[in-house]
């Protein structure tokens, strides 16, 4: 563990002294049953949601749509707090966080910032990440290594982080892509960061650039100063997962090289666990998922996954796949699996040809079925189901069944397109879907959906209510 004690820029008031965070933020949402979507695959941050009610007969054209808004470069979804969503994406040479009513769409406040990053590969050069949201407080961390701290209320900037300058980070294949997370009063973030003899060597070469310690660093979450730095890993595109498992807090992180774990309270490192493909142009992109002190990881472009159990200072391999085979248990991309009753479910494959949806046994890894033809996909739970948006828009609703494939309902997205009536929702719709109160939010390339998941129950005849 390094210590570092620089202090970030702190703009305006300092948050712990400023009278307006002693005020509780009003709540402008309407719908009071189901919970906020506060930070990156929801509440647990583990894609699944506490909610119940969901509606299972969907007519032809799916969920009724309660509003639907364009939006630009970037590949984030949204989160939600208090009535209010918090987009991030870019217009032209500017970052943009918006500030939306979560039930209605309508604007709030909007916060911008220059940015000239590009992609290497030709992707999009929007941010990747989702916001986090924390109180009064939310945090953007944009392609470019750009961490900004806002208030919820009116997109004031407290506080803000240029990680790349800061750190010495090289720009990675697709830019910064790893949400933060809040833990107690840091902000957790993957950084990567290099030695300066790396500041010559190109962008992408990650193959000649060694790590400076700061492959994680947290944050204070209120000042932005530096508290701990851990390990000497570069960045992948997996955000951090927090667990607690006997009797004290866990942070894992699926780093570029492979699985770390350690100690958030202090930044104390418990464990590297190696696991990458050997291609350069490889990444890590799912998140870890913990069940017990059992950890998850997954890749596409090689080695596939691996199930280990850990302890303090110690962790043991309970099954990985062969590298001397191409059947692989799973082999996740840019989605994280989702565990649910001793089995988890996830879409396999790094292209839309030869990707399937799983099922496989958590302890030993074996297949309990697969369902192709899908395309790539990403899963959110709900109820008993899963929610399924496949890349080019189909939406479907599927039984949490480890005995087999189980579609419930099924539709294609639409938009509306001033002018042009209405298409499919476009490709990629590659974020997974998020449910707040209720609403269900899905996006694809160009454009942001909110659909009725959940009836309102404010909204029901007392006849039909329980």
């Amino acid at each position: 563990m390094q210590l570092i004690l620089t202090i970030a820029l702190v703009i305006g008031q300092t948050p712990a002294t400023d009278p307006e965070f002693k005020k509780p933020l009003p709540d402008l949402g309407t719908r009071k049953s189901g919970v906020d979507w506060t930070r990156f695959l929801g509440p647990s941050g583990n894609s699944k949601s506490p909610e119940t009610g969901i509606t299972t007969a969907w007519p032809p054209e799916g969920p009724p749509k309660i509003w639907e808004c364009p939006i630009a470069e970037g590949y984030a979804m949204p989160v939600i707090a208090k009535g209010r969503l918090l987009h991030f994406d870019r217009v032209g040479n500017q970052a943009r966080l918006r500030c939306l009513h979560s039930e209605t769409g309508d604007a709030l406040w909007t916060f911008t910032y220059d940015t000239t990053y590009e992609d290497l590969y030709g992707y999009s050069n929007g941010p990747r990440c989702s916001p986090v949201i924390d109180d009064d407080r939310v945090y953007i961390f944009g392609p470019e290594g750009m961490l900004h701290c806002l208030k919820l209320s009116d997109g004031t900037l407290l506080w803000k982080v240029d990680t790349q300058n800061q750190f010495g980070v090289i720009q990675n294949f697709f830019g910064v892509g790893s949400t933060p997370v809040v833990h107690g009063e840091l902000l957790i973030v993957q950084i990567g960061g290099s030695e300066k003899e790396a500041a010559t060597v190109p962008p992408g070469q990650l193959g000649d650039v060694q790590g400076n310690g700061t492959g994680v660093v947290a944050f204070d979450k209120q000042t932005g100063k530096v508290i701990y730095s851990v390990s000497n890993e570069l960045a992948s595109y997996a955000s951090p997962t927090l667990a607690r498992a006997g009797g004290r807090n866990w942070c894992f992180v699926f780093a570029r090289g492979g699985l770390i774990g350690f100690n958030p309270d202090n930044g104390q490192m418990d464990f590297h666990y190696p696991w990458r493909a050997s291609r350069l142009e490889s990444v890590n992109a799912s998140n870890p998922v913990v069940a017990g002190n059992r950890v998850f990881i997954s890749e596409t472009y090689g080695p596939g996954s691996s199930l280990l159990d850990f302890k303090p200072g110690k962790v043991e391999v309970v099954w990985q796949d062969s590298p001397k085979t191409r059947r692989k248990a799973m082999q996740t991309h840019w989605n994280t699996p989702i565990y649910h009753n001793g089995f988890l479910y996830g879409s396999s494959g790094r292209h839309s040809a030869n990707a399937e949806l799983r099922c496989i046994d958590w302890e030993t890894g074996e297949v309990q079925w697969s369902e192709k033809n899908l395309a790539r996909c990403s899963l959110l739970y709900v109820d008993g189901h899963f929610v399924c948006l496949g890349e080019y828009g189909k939406l479907r609703l599927l039984r949490a069944n480890p005995e087999k494939f189980e579609q419930v309902a099924e539709t294609v997205l639409l938009q509306q397109d001033p002018g042009e009536g209405e298409r499919p929702l476009q490709y990629p719709a590659w974020a997974a879907p998020i449910l707040s109160h209720g609403l269900l939010y899905v996006r694809g390339q160009d454009r942001l959906v909110c659909l009725e998941f959940i009836p309102d129950r404010k909204a029901l005849p007392e006849s039909s209510k329980p």
